[in-house]
């Protein structure tokens, strides 16, 4: 066969890589334990009143690479890997190139002058690699938590902002948006109003606009207030939670719908 005969035409479904970063207690583990048949890789301890399929607490990066190889390898009929929270993955990687390197903090890798955050994006890349070889293998949807951080953005077309940012160093962050087909941020939705500090001041305080503390929203597009993304032409704002991501993807394309539905079904 030759070099133009592999040419491919048309779109491929695949099965999403989402990740989905938000604030404290928002539900960011309640919408992936509601995806297909998820299995959750915990990197930090608050599984405890989800019911879903987890495997134990990892402690260290080998532990990871163990969870990804049984998925890979061993049979199995989960649909979806849940990786809950990539920012505390992140310390795990660091400590592991602390012991590998004998230095003392991710600071002094390699000399230091910030080669630690380089090399640590190896070790992310390996776990892109084995994310994606259970998605196209494997057929199974990727969803990576993190939470949120206000990071300061030098925005070149006008004054600088704060903006929410996952938590994670900067390398790995660029590395996760750029690898994922959505970058979804999970926040509350609330209005700030004025009230009577005392003694002839006010200040700002933030209500929530909605139950239980404000109504839950996922935002699908980036802009000024955070870094969001699709591939999959969503609505700037859906509800949180997984039916109202999928009925959102079915609303815009049946595409969308064949991603879903191409999971685990190879």
């Amino acid at each position: 066969m030759n070099i133009l005969e592999q040419v491919h035409t048309g779109k491929r479904p695949m099965p999403p890589r989402l990740m989905l970063y938000g604030v404290e207690g928002v539900g960011k583990s309640t919408f992936g334990a509601n995806a297909p048949n998820p299995i959750f890789i915990p990197t930090e301890d608050g599984l405890s009143e989800i019911d879903c399929a987890s495997f134990p607490l990892a402690k260290k990066y080998t532990d990871i690479e163990a969870y990804l190889s049984a998925l890979a390898i061993e049979k199995h009929d989960y649909q979806t890997v849940v990786i809950d929270s990539c920012d505390w993955l992140e310390q795990l990687i660091w400590e592991e190139l602390c012991r590998l390197s004998g230095a003392s903090s991710i600071e002094r890798v390699d000399g230091g002058f910030a080669k630690g955050y380089i090399a640590a994006l190896g070790f992310w890349r390996q776990i892109v690699d084995a994310l994606d070889s259970l998605r196209t293998e494997r057929h199974m949807a990727v969803i990576l938590i993190a939470h949120a951080k206000v990071e300061r953005f030098e925005d070149p077309e006008s004054n600088a902002y704060d903006r929410y940012t996952p938590r994670l160093h900067k390398h790995a962050a660029a590395l996760l948006t750029e690898w994922s087909d959505a970058v979804l941020f999970a926040t509350r939705r609330f209005r700030t109003q004025s009230e009577d500090a005392g003694f002839g001041r006010e200040r700002t305080i933030a209500v929530g606009i909605g139950e239980s503390g404000g109504e839950r929203l996922i935002r699908t597009v980036g802009g000024p207030s955070c870094i969001a993304k699709n591939r999959y032409n969503l609505p700037y704002e859906i509800p949180l939670s997984w039916d109202a991501f999928v009925n959102a993807l079915n609303n815009n394309s049946n595409q969308e719908t064949t991603n879903l539905e191409n999971v685990n079904n190879g």
